[in-house]
């Protein structure tokens, strides 16, 4: 097994218990302590776990949020008013790209109610629920897949979303600082950029949550959006700066006061 895979199951088995003992990753992996300790020690400075004495515990990151399972757990009610929201900027007939983002993957079981659809997306979970929807052609851009997004990405996925052409990009992004949005993953990035180019309509979703964060890779400014849908509610001086920013952004779901 290569390190990063190594890296990133060790990762997605903490996530999934919580909390681990240090003895036990040893055993389940069949690696040595030193190694496990390597992993670990590698994780914790992404912010993805913490050590403990012994034992090691599961860390939401700015940085480093990608593990599929661990993501899909969170935030599900912005989620949902996020899917809901953006279904309305959806009408029968046209070409809908969808990212892998789990925040996206929520709108894949609506988008039956608007069919007839041609969906393209490169989230392996959007396209299982999409595959047996009526009224929709699914098409997938293919490329290397990667079990970290449960995703096709790199270079055969963005060629092909180049040469395509869509009324509506839907995306997220791990964080906004600022004006900009930000991705973990450079490859990522690219696919994103890909299906925004790609399309005449371009919605993000986002939950409060994701500002005032950053990651690593710069994704796009917020005015490159037609429609910015941010869930959870923000705070007032964080959406004065919006506005005079003249971004065009709706809160949706916002919880009461």
């Amino acid at each position: 097994m290569r390190s990063g895979d190594r890296r990133d199951d060790i990762a997605a088995y903490v996530i999934a218990h919580g909390q681990v003992r240090i003895d036990t990753l040893v055993e389940h992996f069949g690696v040595s302590r030193m190694t496990i300790h390597r992993h670990v020690d590698q994780l914790a400075e992404r912010g993805v776990l913490r050590k403990l004495h012994g034992a090691v515990s599961a860390q939401p990151s700015g940085i480093y949020e990608s593990l599929f399972q661990f993501r899909t757990g969170l935030a599900q009610k912005e989620k949902l008013a996020l899917a809901e929201a953006a279904l309305a900027y959806v009408e029968p007939g046209q070409v809908v790209m969808l990212d892998d983002s789990t925040t996206v993957a929520a709108l894949a079981p609506r988008l039956a109610a608007q069919a007839p659809l041609t969906v393209v997306t490169n989230s392996l979970g959007a396209a299982q629920v999409l595959k047996a929807a009526d009224g929709i052609e699914l098409l997938c851009p293919g490329g290397q897949y990667h079990a970290t997004y449960d995703a096709y990405i790199g270079h055969v996925c963005e060629t092909a979303l180049t040469r395509m052409r869509a009324d509506v990009a839907v995306c997220s992004a791990s964080a906004v600082d600022g004006l900009d949005c930000f991705i973990q993953d450079a490859g990522v990035v690219r696919v994103k950029q890909a299906m925004l180019a790609s399309a005449r309509t371009r919605i993000l979703l986002v939950d409060q949550s994701k500002f005032g964060r950053t990651a690593l890779h710069h994704f796009a400014r917020l005015d490159m959006f037609t429609h910015v849908l941010v869930a959870g509610g923000l705070p007032p001086a964080t959406s004065r700066k919006l506005t005079e920013a003249g971004i065009p952004f709706r809160e949706v779901g916002k919880r009461s006061t």
